[in-house]
């Protein structure tokens, strides 16, 4: 007789969560009611249904007022600099050995928060961008993203202040990944890092590296004739070349080039030719196409965002702290989905195992967290009003 197939309960994903997150930050009880767990659950809650900590206090009826969940939070969240470095450490407290058994690709992106207030004490904690969401100021964050087999973890986090140089990003990102265990092989980076000063610490630091070239020079329809990276845009083959960038204090830094031309096929419903430009040293590609599809494996951490998106606690403080902590909290959920279903969900099989993503959905287990904290503090579900409508006919 076949013994009865285990199932994973919202508890025992609570029971993780909790586990990873509760012995990095080190908190305390707070008072009576404002316990570490029940901090905890409330935060899972507000992440959850996209909403507020105000917003999580008031629909859970025996909850802690919003007042003593921020009196609580501003106790025991130490400064922005710690803070960091105790959701790192979760980060590599999640990550699996297997992970760190051989070296991986790692992408590195910039996400940028939108932010219409004034500085909290410093004008660096803003970063400042091309307009978006109408505003130019940003709370800006740094990821560091492995890429192996389906499993795609966040590995690094770090906070990007005013002015500060794309360089010290990637410094502190790969000295974390490295804290964590992870060994890399090749970088998969964002357009944004394009520039002359990460390319020659990347060539010093004998770190392999795949970017988009950024189109500069001159356009086409100039009288002397397109210049720069625009030349190779402009191609209608797929092949390979050399560019050397100069920055305005002319330091330069030699890269290959990978030209890669591709039909779009109706995608996207276009039509026509499309002309990929690569920018890439440390490593030796076959073809371009190899170069174009490895690149295309950096588009995950864009879809952890997206994610992200769907557990990041809604705030208007000003607090940069409070901030992190939202996002640290987002990142972290994420991760757990990720090894339940690889450790718990995916069907092992020679090859790799098979994951089976529509059998818990990242909403699905954020659902799961919140309905643990209405069991444990109730819910609001009735309203005061001045007089009932009278009975339908």
């Amino acid at each position: 007789m076949n013994s009865p197939q285990p199932m994973m309960t919202p508890k025992q994903i609570y029971g993780y969560a909790a586990a990873i997150i509760e012995p990095h930050l080190s908190w305390h009880d707070h008072g009576p009611k404002c316990t570490a767990s029940a901090l905890l659950q409330i935060l899972f809650y507000a992440a959850a249904h996209l909403c507020s900590m105000a917003a999580a206090c008031s629909r859970l009826r025996d909850a802690p007022s919003d007042q003593a969940v921020r009196d609580a939070l501003a106790a025991l969240c130490p400064d922005a600099e710690v803070l960091e470095t105790q959701l790192n450490t979760s980060f590599a407290a999640q990550l699996p050995k297997s992970v760190k058994r051989q070296a991986c690709r790692l992408a590195i992106d910039l996400n940028l928060r939108p932010y219409h207030g004034k500085p909290h004490r410093d004008v660096k904690e803003l970063y400042r961008s091309q307009a978006k969401s109408g505003t130019t100021h940003f709370h800006a964050y740094a990821t560091c993203y492995i890429v192996k087999n389906k499993r795609r973890y966040t590995v690094a986090l770090t906070r990007v202040e005013r002015g500060e140089s794309m360089v010290e990003v990637i410094k502190r990102l790969l000295r974390r990944a490295a804290r964590a265990g992870i060994r890399t092989n090749l970088l998969l980076l964002d357009r944004g890092f394009y520039s002359v000063e990460v390319i020659r610490y990347l060539q010093a630091a004998r770190k392999p590296f795949i970017m988009p070239a950024v189109k500069q020079g001159r356009k086409a329809d100039h009288r002397d004739g397109p210049s720069g990276t625009r030349v190779f845009a402009l191609q209608k083959c797929s092949g390979w070349a050399t560019y050397t960038l100069t920055n305005k204090a002319q330091r330069t830094a030699t890269v290959s080039v990978a030209i890669h031309c591709r039909n779009w096929r109706g995608q996207r419903q276009r039509r026509g030719r499309q002309t990929l430009v690569y920018v890439f040293w440390g490593i030796a590609p076959k073809n371009t196409h190899w170069v174009y599809q490895t690149y295309r494996l950096r588009f995950g951490i864009e879809t952890s965002y997206r994610q992200v998106n769907e557990a990041c606690i809604k705030t208007s403080t000003r607090n940069p702290t409070l901030r992190l902590l939202f996002i640290g909290i987002a990142l972290l959920l994420r991760n757990l989905w990720v090894w339940v279903h690889w450790a718990c969900v995916a069907t092992p099989r020679r090859g790799g195992r098979k994951l089976h993503l529509q059998a818990l959905r990242f909403k699905t287990l954020l659902m799961w967290l919140a309905r643990l904290a209405e069991q444990l503090f109730g819910i609001h579900d009735c309203i005061a009003v001045e007089q009932l409508p009278p009975p339908f006919s």
